[in-house]
C-alpha cells in the first residue's frame, strides 16, 4: 500500500529490508554502466564520520578506461596516464579471447526494474589502481554482490551477509549503507586489501555512481581498516592533456611571443 502525498501522487512505502538488499547488491554491480569520468578525492583509511584534518589524501581524475591522474594535496602529480597505449591493430596476436573482450559501457547488462545492474555479461572490467588493491575495488565494487544473483536456496552462497541496511547521506550525496559480514563465498578483487575484513564491516555505496564511497571494519581489532571517498564532479569532460604529464599541445599562436634583440 502506498501513502498518498496530496502536493503530488501516490508515495511508494519504503521497500522491505530484504528488497533493499537486493537493491543495495545490484547498485554494486552497477558502477561500469553509471559514469564515464569521475573526480574525487581518497583516503586509504577509515572514519567515522568525516576525514580527519591533516589525513593523507589524493585527489583523483579518472575517465574509462584506464585514464587516470592522481595528486598529492600540494598539487604535485604522482600519477597520469592516458590509457591509450592499451590498442589492438592487425598485427596484434593473443592466445587468448580475453584481451578481445569489450569496455562494459559497450555491452548491456540484465537490469532490474529500477534500472540497476542485476546481472553482470562478459566484458573488460578492471579500474586503475593506485597503492593497494582497494583503490580500484572501491571504484567498481562488484567484489560485494557478484556479477548475478545467487539461488535462495543455499544460503551463505552471496558474498556478503547483509545485517543491516538503510538509505544515508555521505559529503552531500546519497547512498546506501549497510553492516554486513562476509561469507564464505566472498572472493575480493585484491585477497591482500579487500573491501571487507573477516567480521562486521560498515559499506556506503554512491546512489548515483555505484562507488564504494566508505567502508569502515566495526570489529575493536582492525579499527581504522578501510577507505573514504569524496565524490566532487561526475561526467565531466576531461581532455587527454590532463592524463599527461607534460602538455603536447602546440604553441598558441594567438599569444604574443617576445624576441630578445641584442642592443
Amino acid at each position: 500500500m502506498s501513502t498518498w502525498d496530496s502536493r503530488r501522487s501516490p508515495v511508494p512505502d519504503p521497500p522491505a529490508a530484504a528488497d533493499l538488499a537486493a537493491v543495495f547488491r545490484n547498485l554494486c554491480r552497477s558502477s561500469p554502466w553509471k559514469w564515464q569520468s569521475l573526480r574525487f578525492e581518497y583516503w586509504d583509511q577509515a572514519f567515522a564520520s568525516a576525514p580527519a584534518p591533516g589525513a593523507p589524501f589524493v585527489r583523483a581524475w579518472l575517465r574509462r578506461p584506464g585514464a587516470l591522474r592522481l595528486e598529492s594535496p600540494e598539487r604535485m602529480v604522482l600519477h597520469s596516464t592516458t590509457g591509450i597505449n592499451d590498442s589492438r591493430d592487425v598485427f596484434y596476436v593473443s592466445a587468448t579471447r580475453k584481451s578481445w573482450l569489450l569496455p562494459p559501457h559497450l555491452v548491456t547488462p540484465v537490469y532490474d526494474d529500477g534500472g540497476l545492474v542485476r546481472r553482470r555479461p562478459e566484458a573488460a572490467y578492471g579500474e586503475p589502481g593506485f597503492g593497494n588493491g582497494r583503490f580500484s575495488a572501491a571504484l567498481d565494487p562488484v567484489e560485494l554482490a557478484g556479477n548475478a544473483p545467487v539461488p535462495i536456496e543455499f544460503p551463505g552462497s552471496n558474498a556478503l551477509d547483509i545485517r543491516e541496511v538503510g538509505y544515508a547521506d555521505h559529503e552531500g550525496r546519497p547512498v546506501i549503507e549497510a553492516v554486513v559480514v562476509p561469507n564464505a563465498a566472498y572472493r575480493p578483487a585484491d585477497p591482500a586489501t579487500p573491501l571487507c575484513l573477516p567480521g562486521r564491516s560498515l559499506l556506503r555505496v554512491d546512489r548515483g555512481t555505484g562507488v564504494c564511497v566508505s567502508s569502515r571494519s566495526l570489529e575493536p581489532e582492525t579499527e581504522g581498516y578501510g577507505h573514504w571517498i569524496r565524490i566532487i564532479a561526475v561526467d565531466e569532460y576531461m581532455l587527454d592533456d590532463l592524463f599527461l604529464a607534460e602538455s603536447m599541445n602546440l604553441t598558441d599562436v594567438r599569444r604574443h611571443i617576445s624576441w630578445d634583440i641584442p642592443a
